[in-house]
C-alpha cells in the first residue's frame, strides 16, 4: 500500500485541477468578474496558510526574510501569480475548461523553452535526447495552433442537463459557428499566461537558494498576490456591488480553488515530488486533460470541438517527448558520472599495485649498488 501511495496522490491531484477548472469555468458562467475571482482566491488561500506560517516558521521568517528578499517575492507574485492568474482567468472566459487543461500540457516544454534562453538547460541536436526536446516543442506549437485555428466537428455533451445551468450561454460556444477572434485571443492570451507561470518557476527555482522555506516563499508570495489583485479588481470592477458572493457556484469556485487546490493541493503535490520526483509527477499531467473534457462535458453541457482534443493530444505528445530527452539525458549524465568513478577507482588500484613492485625495483638497485 506504501507503493501505492505516490500514484493515488499523484491521481488525486489530477482530479482536483480537472475540478478547479470546472468550477471556475461555471463561476465565469455566472458573471463573477474574473479580477474579483482572482482576489477573492488569494485572500482565501492566504487566510488559511497565513495561521499555518506563523505557527511552523515564525522563527525563520525573521533570519530569512530580509527587506530585498521581500521585494524579490512581491515582484516574483506579480508575475507568476497575479499577472498569470488574472490573464488565464480571461483566457478562460473567453475560451473553454478543455482548451485551459489541454493549455496546462505545454507548461513545462514552455518552462525548458525559458531554461534553454536562460542556459539553465542545454540542447544538443545530433544526439536522440536533443531530437526528442526539439520535437516536443515543435509539437507543443502545433497543437496550440490546432486549438487556436481548427474547430473541426463538434462533439454532443455527455450530460445535456447541466449541473452548472446558466441563464445565458457560454461564451465558449461562440467556437460553435466557426473560428471567431474572440476565441483565438483566448487561446493565445492562456498560452502567454503559461509563459509567464513557466518563468516564475525558473526565477522561483533560483530564489528558494536564498530562502529555502518553500512554507514561507508561499505564503509571503500569496499574501503579496491578494493584495495585488486587490488593486487590480478595483481598477477593473468598481461597481462594489458586484463584489458580492451569493450562495451559488461562485462562491464554491472561491471556496474550491482558494482552500483545496491552494492549500491542500500544494502539499499533496510536494509529498509527491519529494518521493517521486518531479518527472513522475509531469507524467500524469495529460490525466487532468481526460478528466476535464468529460467533467466539463457533464457539469458545464461544453461543446467539445474535435480540434481541442487534436490540439490536446500534440500537446500531450510534446510534454511525452521533451520528458522522455531529458530521462535519456539524465540515464546519459548518470551512466558517466559511474563510469568516471570507475575509471578512478581503477587508477587508484593500479598506483597502489605499482608503489610495491616500485619499491622492490629500488630496494634492488641500492643492493646492487653496494
Amino acid at each position: 500500500m506504501e507503493a501505492k501511495k505516490p500514484y493515488v496522490i499523484a491521481i488525486v491531484v489530477q482530479l482536483i485541477y480537472a475540478g478547479m477548472f470546472v468550477v471556475s469555468k461555471a463561476a465565469f458562467n455566472h458573471g463573477i468578474n474574473t479580477y474579483v475571482f482572482i482576489f477573492y482566491r488569494q485572500a482565501a488561500a492566504s487566510l488559511l496558510l497565513l495561521p499555518i506560517a506563523l505557527v511552523l516558521e515564525r522563527k525563520n521568517a525573521r533570519t530569512m526574510l530580509s527587506p530585498w528578499l521581500l521585494l524579490k517575492l512581491f515582484l516574483l507574485a506579480l508575475i507568476g501569480i497575479t499577472f498569470s492568474l488574472n490573464l488565464y482567468n480571461v483566457s478562460l472566459k473567453f475560451t473553454s475548461a478543455t482548451v485551459a487543461s489541454a493549455a496546462t500540457n505545454a507548461m513545462p516544454v514552455v518552462t525548458f523553452c525559458f531554461a534553454l534562453l536562460l542556459k539553465m538547460e542545454a540542447v544538443r541536436p545530433r544526439s536522440a535526447s536533443g531530437v526528442a526536446k526539439l520535437a516536443g516543442v515543435s509539437l507543443c506549437l502545433a497543437g496550440v495552433l490546432a486549438i487556436a485555428f481548427y474547430a473541426g466537428p463538434a462533439l454532443s455533451p455527455v450530460n445535456r442537463h447541466r449541473a452548472f445551468a446558466t441563464s445565458s450561454p457560454a461564451p465558449a460556444a461562440a467556437a460553435a459557428s466557426g473560428r471567431t477572434a474572440t476565441w483565438v485571443k483566448g487561446t493565445f492570451l492562456m498560452v502567454l499566461a503559461n509563459m509567464a507561470w513557466s518563468l516564475w518557476i525558473l526565477l522561483q527555482a533560483r530564489l528558494l537558494r536564498e530562502c529555502p522555506s518553500k512554507m514561507l516563499v508561499t505564503v509571503a508570495q500569496c499574501v503579496f498576490s491578494a493584495l495585488q489583485s486587490f488593486v487590480v479588481a478595483v481598477v477593473a470592477e468598481r461597481d462594489f456591488s458586484r463584489w458580492s458572493l451569493r450562495l451559488d457556484v461562485s462562491l464554491l469556485a472561491v471556496l474550491y480553488t482558494g482552500l483545496l487546490v491552494t492549500g491542500v493541493t500544494y502539499y499533496l503535490q510536494a509529498w509527491c515530488v519529494e518521493l517521486k520526483g518531479p518527472v513522475f509527477f509531469a507524467v500524469w499531467t495529460p490525466l487532468c486533460f481526460v478528466f476535464t473534457i468529460f467533467s466539463s462535458s457533464f457539469f458545464l453541457g461544453e461543446i467539445v470541438h474535435l480540434g481541442s482534443i487534436v490540439g490536446g493530444i500534440l500537446l500531450v505528445g510534446g510534454l511525452y517527448s521533451v520528458l522522455w530527452g531529458k530521462s535519456k539525458e539524465t540515464k546519459v549524465a548518470t551512466c558517466g558520472k559511474v563510469n568516471s568513478a570507475l575509471d578512478a577507482d581503477a587508477d587508484e588500484e593500479n598506483n597502489r599495485h605499482k608503489q610495491p613492485q616500485e619499491k622492490v625495483e629500488e630496494t634492488a638497485s641500492s643492493a646492487s649498488i653496494v
